[in-house]
């Protein structure tokens, strides 16, 4: 007996040959492109079909992190380049990112026919919850730009125990008035389609300026196949119902505001704040912007995510260590939660070695 265990011993010590070596590489390399490139999922909801892409194992012990684009954007142009930024790898790695695309919305979809009745905001946010059934996950932190932060909000507000935390950027919690109902209209006869939705997007600045981020994305807008599709979800953002958010009708999660200086939606934003419970909200204003900051200022977007998740009491000792030695840009929030995971915490300019003064259960402004 004693033999035969040493020699199944032994036997499991021997190296792979040369062309298992190579097969177990290829493997590994396989592996690690399927994880970068993500995988892709179309998911039947209730109300129709969702484009979803999956980065990361799929693990659900922790929340995965749940994003929602904005209009004329897909998950890719209005993510890719926040979630690939080099300092946010640290939190990649420790979260399944999962990305979803309003319908139709998604890199090469094919055009609706015409007469199609595209959802509704509302509708939309309802689809989320085959999402999270699909991949198996209780809770998620949400993301979301523009319209996809109206989305998001909608679905916390109508599931506030599938959400641990939300990150709203560009946020606008309003029903169209009557004047932008009717500058929409005029905007609708002198302006293009993509013109419009630039404007959506971009600080006025930066269209006078004609930045080269702008000339990036009026190219891919008018090349788009699905314009129409594009259209067609401008159009229920712009009939969107209002949020009727109140400081006694509210998110019952942490939620971080975002909004660039002078950015199309800069005092929706600041509406917005004012509503929300200052205990467990805070407003990130970010200089130089513009109007989409997480493709503009990702370094500084993803500092600001880092102490979001570190106040929910998630990667709390590797955003301290990484944050002290590697950045020194001024920035402050405050969050406080119930229970276990209440924090406050505050990042300046004159921190050192990681060290971080508590700050008073407030929503505080930040501009850096």
């Amino acid at each position: 007996m004693t033999t035969e265990m040493q020699e199944i011993a032994i036997t499991e010590e021997k190296p792979l040959l040369t062309g298992q070596a190579e097969a177990a590489k290829e493997a590994e390399l396989a592996a690690r492109i399927l994880l970068d490139q993500g995988q892709e999922h179309s998911i039947e909801t209730p109300n129709g079909v969702l484009h979803v892409t999956l980065h990361g194992t799929g693990n659900t012990r922790r929340p995965a992190i749940l994003t929602f684009h904005d209009v004329g954007l897909d998950s890719k142009s209005c993510f890719s380049p926040l979630f690939k930024f080099e300092e946010m790898q640290e939190i990649v790695k420790n979260f399944t990112l999962v990305h979803i695309d309003a319908p139709g919305q998604e890199e090469g979809a094919a055009p609706y026919p015409t007469g199609y009745q595209y959802p509704s905001m509302e509708t939309i946010a309802e689809m989320i919850p085959a999402v999270l059934q699909f991949f198996n996950f209780r809770t998620v932190i949400g993301v979301g730009v523009g319209a996809g932060a109206y989305i998001l909000s909608r679905f916390a507000l109508a599931n506030p125990d599938s959400v641990e935390g939300l990150v709203l950027v560009n946020i606008d919690t309003n029903a169209r008035g009557w004047m932008d109902w009717a500058a929409q209209k005029l905007s609708s006869v002198t302006s293009s389609l993509t013109e419009q939705i630039l404007s959506h997007l971009f600080s006025q600045e930066e269209l006078s300026a004609n930045t080269e981020l702008l000339q990036i994305h009026r190219e891919r807008m008018s090349k788009a196949s699905n314009l129409v599709n594009i259209e067609l979800f401008w159009k229920t953002y712009n009939s969107r119902r209002d949020l009727n958010i109140e400081r006694n009708s509210t998110f019952k999660c942490p939620v971080m505001l975002v909004v660039g200086d002078q950015a199309p939606y800069e005092e929706a934003a600041v509406e917005c704040n004012s509503k929300l419970d200052p205990t467990t909200t805070s407003f990130l204003k970010m200089a130089d912007a513009g109007g989409l900051p997480q493709l503009t200022q990702p370094a500084k977007l993803t500092e600001a995510f880092k102490y979001f998740i570190q106040g929910m009491g998630y990667m709390a000792s590797s955003c301290m260590t990484r944050l002290s030695r590697s950045r020194t840009t001024s920035l402050s929030s405050s969050y406080s939660m119930d229970g276990s995971r209440s924090r406050s915490r505050t990042l300046s300019q004159g921190s050192q070695g990681g060290q971080m003064p508590p700050s008073p259960s407030q929503t505080m402004e930040v501009s850096c």
